[in-house]
């Protein structure tokens, strides 16, 4: 299975030559990623990767011990796997495993957006605006009688974003080895230098031309 520890860049154009058409894509810088431990099903009960990127000055002792020989990394991030036998410590992983087509999920953390009422956290459709109300966009009852104190996980105005969020079923573009460049076809969340996590589904399917997809929606 494919994965790459990254950040995001930014936004850009994809022109498909055969079609001529557009395709929104986003570019992902892939960090040199070294396996730092490999955790298997008989000693850690499942099978996974941890790997390291980037470079810190200061680290706690613990962790200066656990790298030992491989020095310090900025971010350490862990990568479920079917065969982790066929990874070694101090290995680097590249992405020339991706191929174009390539199905992938991309896990990254939202932007934030500050303090933020109810109507635009969670989408409520507020009061009437009409005949002199004054709260128009207020949150309005948070509770009854009984039990007689707000329940927890209430929706109510507060902290919005920085929130780990999932995009499944991205397709890979094109694949730069040599400089590290992963594009992916959409949008992707966090902001820019955003730490970003793409994990490869398995599947593979052909680059689909938006003057196709055009085409079939016309005949629906």
């Amino acid at each position: 299975m494919n994965f790459v520890l990254g950040h995001k860049l930014n936004m850009s154009q994809y022109f498909d030559e055969k079609s001529g058409e557009v395709v929104p894509v986003t570019v992902v810088k892939a960090g040199k990623m070294v396996v730092t431990q490999v955790k298997t099903a008989a000693k850690d009960k499942y099978g996974a990767v941890q790997v390291g990127i980037g470079k810190k000055k200061k680290v706690s002792k613990s962790v200066q011990g656990h790298l030992k020989d491989l020095g310090t990394f900025g971010v350490l991030s862990e990568f479920r796997v079917a065969e982790p036998e066929k990874y070694q410590r101090g290995q680097v992983v590249e992405i020339t495993g991706f191929v174009p087509g390539e199905m992938v999920n991309v896990i990254g953390i939202s932007k934030g957006r500050g303090f933020a009422g109810a109507i635009k956290r969670h989408g409520f459709a507020g009061f009437p605006a009409s005949h002199g109300h004054d709260r128009p966009r207020s949150v309005g009852s948070i509770g009854q009688r009984f039990p007689q104190h707000t329940r927890k996980g209430l929706r109510m105005s507060g902290h919005m974003g920085v929130e780990q969020v999932t995009v499944k079923n991205l397709q890979v573009v094109e694949v730069d080895a040599k400089n590290n460049l992963l594009t992916l076809k959409g949008a992707i969340p966090g902001h820019r230098n955003g730490l970003i996590k793409v994990i490869s589904t398995g599947k593979v399917k052909p680059l689909v031309n938006v003057a196709e997809v055009k085409e079939e929606k016309k005949k629906k």
